[in-house]
């Protein structure tokens, strides 16, 4: 299934192995998630994304939403739907991939 949409490094759901994210989509590997080290993308596919809500992040004040597995339910990060502080304007748009949530894969 991942060989439609990935090269050969890809990130799959821990809990149900859906791929999620390719590697080449990753924007920095440096951010921080709720369960620790995160990754910056600026595409995933196999996902629903949830309501929009305010949260107080280490950055500043977001308008996030969380990002669910499609198959499992499982939450793999957020979406940055709004940023507040002109700074952080650059990841309006971009999902955050918590790396706990995921496996890599290498065909």
């Amino acid at each position: 299934m991942a060989d439609c949409f990935f090269g050969a490094v890809f990130y799959s759901c821990s809990s149900c192995r859906c791929p999620v994210a390719a590697h080449d989509d990753i924007i920095s590997k440096t951010f921080q998630g709720r369960n620790g080290r995160a990754f910056l993308l600026e595409n995933l596919v196999n996902i629903v994304i949830g309501p929009k809500e305010n949260r107080h992040l280490m950055t500043g004040l977001h308008t996030v939403a969380d990002v669910l597995c499609l198959q499992c339910h499982e939450v793999l990060g957020w979406k940055y739907v709004k940023a507040y502080e002109e700074s952080q304007k650059y990841k309006e748009g971009k999902y955050i991939l918590e790396k706990a949530k995921v496996m890599r894969e290498d065909r």
